[in-house]
């Protein structure tokens, strides 16, 4: 990767966030500076143009000007040169549960974006509508498998032949590195206001098993990049 690529594309992705305060602009940096997954789905290009995106569990909605950001970037001929066109999707729609990352995302985008909108809302009760690609980013795990079965079906319906569902989770089979994983996620979770949850977790051999029986074709990869976790990447195109 370019060395001044990748700093050029933090610095348009996060700038927003200051008009929603200190934290909001420093968890978006470090969020999107040391997560490789933000990068990973541009570099890969997972994400097909022109659609409606649904990001369940979207917190103050980094996805959201990561995208705007690469897509900004692009069109303005800064684009990395080994990597493929960013998406530009019609519609992004995010659900959060928690009021304060609500707001920091209304402090970014603002309450009238063309594109983006966050609301306040349990993914266990809202009505996802229709999607072309939906995320839930380390966030399946905060509930139990009765309510993990129930939201993935539920994606399922809302994606269309072919449609995207992109997650990640951590195996719970990898030993120590799942450990480790869960710790990280404890302390980030009480930094951001949240109660410290109860973890409902899964194999990744389990998560595949699931996914697959409710129609979903599935691709794994590993989502650390040298750090001590065991996140894994899910890629799952609807089928059947």
């Amino acid at each position: 990767m370019s060395q001044t690529f990748f700093p050029l594309l933090l610095d348009e992705a996060t700038k927003g966030f200051r008009s929603g305060g200190p934290f909001a602009h420093h968890y978006a940096r470090g969020k999107l500076g040391t997560d490789p997954i933000f990068r990973e789905m541009l570099r890969r290009g997972l994400l097909p143009a022109g659609g409606r995106l649904l990001d369940l569990g979207c917190g103050q909605g980094s996805l959201f000007a990561w995208l705007l950001a690469a897509r900004r970037l692009y069109e303005q001929g800064q684009w990395h040169a080994d990597w493929p066109a960013p998406p530009r999707f019609r519609s992004m729609r995010g659900v959060e549960l928690m009021q304060n990352d609500v707001d920091r995302a209304a402090d970014t985008f603002g309450r009238d974006h063309p594109v983006v909108r966050v609301e306040q809302g349990d993914m266990n009760l809202v009505d996802f509508g229709q999607a072309d690609v939906v995320t839930i980013l380390d966030a399946l795990h905060y509930f139990d498998h009765e309510n993990q079965n129930r939201v993935l079906r539920r994606i399922h319906a809302a994606l269309p032949e072919g449609g995207l569902f992109l997650t990640r989770i951590g195996d719970a089979s990898a030993g120590l590195p799942f450990h480790i994983s869960n710790w990280v996620d404890h302390v980030v979770t009480f930094a951001r206001g949240h109660r410290l949850p109860q973890l409902y977790c899964r194999s990744l051999e389990d998560w595949t098993a699931l996914l697959t029986g409710i129609g979903f074709a599935v691709q794994s990869a590993p989502m650390s990049e040298g750090k001590p976790f065991a996140n894994v990447m899910l890629v799952c195109r609807k089928h059947g």
